[in-house]
């Protein structure tokens, strides 16, 4: 019965653009299957998913939610995902818990920023994907025109699963029908497209198929059909309305009737050992009675409930009052209560199973892309992470009120935990403390949400740009520190060599010393040392990357030999050596993706080149639209968004990822290496 219970399982996410109508279709569904008893409009604020006071006030979803309900025998964990770019990780995060993606796209804007990219990421991550296309009755929609988009974008592959009839009004299912009337295409055509595209994923039943002249029954289709979903060779579309319902009940058969269980969707890519080491992959096995198995995928700091981990359990059942490890950690956490999710609802169970989603609460240990196991066997166990777009966009912040400061760290690493897409560095120079996120709505978010849950209250202001130095070529440097105050003095000397690196590669450190002539207990010191000159910079006071460091040879003595003595010959020796290895500054760039209407893409594209930008490519989108790629340095984008919605009419928008560090212009390193010289006059 337990081993039914997870063949009963659903896991599906909506991802999309932003304004494509997933929290109102979430509410359709829960409405439709019963789980709630009218549905709520996001215009109103009262939906299961919206919860949160800043998502009412924002108009749209900042966060993942999480509901289940029952359909047809199948039990379904549905999560609603943000769809505006800015909020891209909380939906990257979502697809390492479901089986199956809904790729949801607005009938009247077409395929968006973010549709595009989810769609992709969810093939790479090997999940079963279907498109819905919503909001079918809304008026100049162009179905049969968003349909040929689609497939020439995402692939012949994508193949109709219904058809909408009557203007939008009702979707009649193409699988056991082969004849009727539709808004546009033929049923019978549609029909047919469907059947040869699934029989070819088994070759006894095309062979029955071609000799007979009959279409499989459903029973015999289903296997095929699972297998060309979990293949990427059948992408079925669906049509819906969320604010109507026509559609709703085909979908919730298709999730129900068509999506995969745990059993049969691809399995999760888990390996054992460490990231970055040789590993082993291997595939957890969903069955209730073996090891425990379940992936964090978000971290809630609830007003309330405190810090909640909330997971998909992969193998194993995980019970209330069970003693669980937390990736490597040797001291085991009891499970006290164990709850599933319902919107902002905390509903407490006694037990989940593989394909479950739930959450528990007060681990302080749980982090986000933690593994919880119930045995040892099991402390090296990870799952592939997902590639998260990096933070570029950047406020500098401090507190409103003095004494405020702890304060703000504490709260600024419950964001931290939350989101992986939030990040917050403090610049040792300046001792700027910067918050970055996605965009500029992401960090509007983050301040509402520390003004409003936290009553704290900061002054904001435009950070330094994250400028990096390296060198260009090797060099040498030595330093002997030597101390004497009377009594046991300080002596520590280092000679090292630095060599450049390829870009991106970081930092290496390496110790060819032989004969003792530094003693292996303070090699640690002589890298820390180093690590100080690179954090601090020399050419503009940015840190400094992509070099080897290798230390030859150093003396010690035998009484006056110390840590602190070699951690400050070692910064020296650095600082020496960068100084002679010909140092520049390097700038980040980023890959910008714009969406704007088509009579306003050379305005747009003359800017991005007044910018220092380079445009890398355009594509056509539909309701005549483009979608302009282009290659910018970060700090040409300070106030872009506004630039941007002059240029189009308020119709612009934008998303950005950081791409590589190349070598600013002449310019900008002169005027970098002015300031940081005259910063240090002043000090």
């Amino acid at each position: 019965m337990r081993q039914n219970s997870s063949t009963r399982i659903r896991t599906v996410a909506l991802v999309g653009h932003g304004a494509s109508g997933k929290t109102s279709l979430t509410e359709s569904l829960l409405a439709a299957s019963g789980a709630i008893t009218a549905r709520g409009s996001v215009e109103k604020g009262n939906t299961v998913c919206d919860f949160d006071p800043i998502e009412k006030e924002f108009g749209h979803s900042l966060n993942a939610a999480i509901v289940s309900f029952d359909w047809a025998d199948a039990k379904v964990h549905l999560i609603d995902t943000p769809g505006y770019p800015d909020f891209t990780g909380q939906s990257i995060a979502a697809l390492a818990a479901v089986d199956c993606a809904l790729v949801v796209i607005n009938a009247q804007t077409g395929i968006e920023l973010s549709t595009e990219r989810m769609f992709t990421l969810a093939g790479e991550r090997g999940l079963c994907r279907m498109i819905v296309i919503n909001k079918i009755d809304a008026d100049n929609v162009d179905l049969p025109a968003l349909v040929n988009n689609i497939r020439e974008r995402f692939g012949k592959e994508c193949l109709l699963l219904d058809l909408p009839v009557h203007h939008g009004q009702e979707v009649v299912e193409l699988l056991g029908h082969d004849t009727g009337e539709s808004d546009f295409a033929s049923v019978a055509a549609a029909h047919r497209a469907l059947i040869d595209q699934i029989v070819e994923e088994d070759d006894d039943l095309m062979a029955r198929y071609l000799e007979d002249g009959a279409d499989p029954s459903p029973e015999a289709l289903h296997e095929p059909f699972e297998r060309a979903l979990r293949a990427g060779h059948l992408i079925p579309i669906l049509f819906v309305s969320s604010r109507t319902g026509a559609g709703v009940p085909q979908l919730l058969d298709a999730i129900a009737k068509l999506a995969p269980n745990p059993a049969e969707g691809n399995p999760p890519p888990f390996f054992r050992g460490e990231p970055g080491q040789e590993h082993e992959s291997f595939a957890a096995e969903p069955d209730p009675d073996k090891h425990v198995l379940a992936h964090v995928f978000q971290v809630i700091v609830d007003p309330f409930m405190g810090k909640l981990g909330v997971f998909r359990v992969h193998q194993g059942t995980v019970r209330k009052d069970a003693q669980l490890f937390v990736g490597n950690g040797k001291r085991a956490f009891k499970v006290a209560h164990l709850y599933r999710l319902q919107g902002k609802d905390y509903i407490e169970v006694p037990e989940l199973v593989p394909g479950d989603i739930g959450a528990v609460a007060k681990v302080d240990d749980i982090e986000f892309d933690c593994v919880l196991h119930d045995s040892h066997d099991e402390d090296h166990i990870h799952l592939q992470a997902l590639e998260f777009p990096q933070p570029m966009q950047g406020l500098a912040v401090e507190t409103h009120r003095k004494g405020d400061e702890q304060r703000l760290f504490e709260i600024l690493h419950k964001l931290e935990l939350e989101d992986p897409s939030f990040k917050t560095e403090r610049h040792p120079t300046t001792n700027e403390v910067v918050i970055r996120g996605i965009g500029e709505m992401h960090l509007r978010a983050k301040l509402a949400r520390m003004k409003n849950q936290f009553k704290l209250e900061l002054d904001t202001k435009e950070p330094q740009i994250a400028y990096r130095e390296t060198i260009t070529t090797g060099a040498e440097g030595h330093c002997r520190h030597k101390k004497q105050s009377g009594g046991a003095g300080q002596f520590g000397e280092v000679m090292l060599r630095i060599e450049p690196l390829p870009r991106g590669t970081g930092f290496e450190f390496v110790d060819i010393v032989k004969g003792g002539a530094i003693p292996g207990v303070f090699m640690a010191a002589v890298e820390k040392g180093v690590q100080h000159a690179l954090a601090a910079g020399v050419v503009a006071g940015f840190p400094v990357q992509d070099l080897r460091v290798t230390v030859y040879d150093g003396k010690t003595h035998a009484v006056d030999g110390k840590e602190v003595a070699f951690v400050a010959a070692a910064r020296k020796a650095t600082v020496e050596a960068i100084r002679k290895a010909s140092a520049i500054v390097l700038e980040p760039m980023v890959n910008v993706s714009v969406l704007a209407p088509e009579n306003a893409m050379g305005d747009v594209t003359g800017d991005l080149a007044s910018r220092r930008g380079h445009v890398t490519g355009t594509a056509s989108s539909v309701k005549g639209s483009v979608t302009i790629s282009a290659l910018v340095p970060l700090a040409e984008l300070e106030n872009y968004q506004g630039r941007l919605k002059s240029l189009t009419g308020g119709k612009g928008a934008y998303s950005i990822a950081f791409s590589h560090y190349a070598q600013a212009p002449s310019t900008v390193q002169s005027a970098l290496a002015g300031k940081y010289k005259a910063v240090e006059i002043d000090d």
